[in-house]
């Protein structure tokens, strides 16, 4: 009875292990999946205890104001911030920006004037100030990740 058992429950891992990986896992781009132009940034932040508020006010003056400049000469489509309750206690906040494609990356001299004017040295010059004198004593950055979506074809 035991060789039995044992033959019936290696069948089944065997059998299961089939089920796991299917026999023909080639994808192909374009006609299985899409890739789509635009591309996300998030960046992973600590904040540390107790200054989550300093940090979004200095946020809302900088980084939400940049990013709405960049939003309204088109070198950005949306952003977003986001509070991480739940999880390790690695990252605290999320920042996300969506660009309309990776070429929106690329250094462009007549993008960044564009920018700057709608932006203006002086908030450049704060903003920087802010950085300094603040985010770097109440913030550590985890990381920035640049995403592709891949939109995937059903059958």
């Amino acid at each position: 009875m035991k060789h039995i058992l044992k033959a019936a429950g290696l069948s089944f891992a065997v059998a299961g292990m089939g089920l796991a990986v299917p026999a023909n896992a080639q994808l192909t781009v374009w006609e299985d999946y899409t890739p789509q132009e635009t591309v996300i940034e998030l960046t992973y932040v600590k904040v540390e205890p107790g200054q989550l508020d300093y940090y979004l006010e200095g946020l809302r003056s900088t980084w939400v104001r940049a990013n709405e400049a960049a939003k309204s000469v088109g070198q950005i489509t949306d952003y977003g911030i986001y509070v991480v309750p739940f999880g390790s206690s690695e990252v605290n906040l999320v920042l996300r920006v969506n660009y309309p494609n990776m070429a929106s990356l690329d250094p462009d001299k007549a993008e960044y004037d564009r920018f700057m004017e709608a932006w203006g040295e002086a908030n450049m010059d704060s903003s920087n100030q802010t950085v300094r004198e603040l985010y770097n004593n109440i913030r550590e950055l985890k990381g920035t990740y640049i995403l592709r979506e891949l939109e995937m074809k059903l059958d």
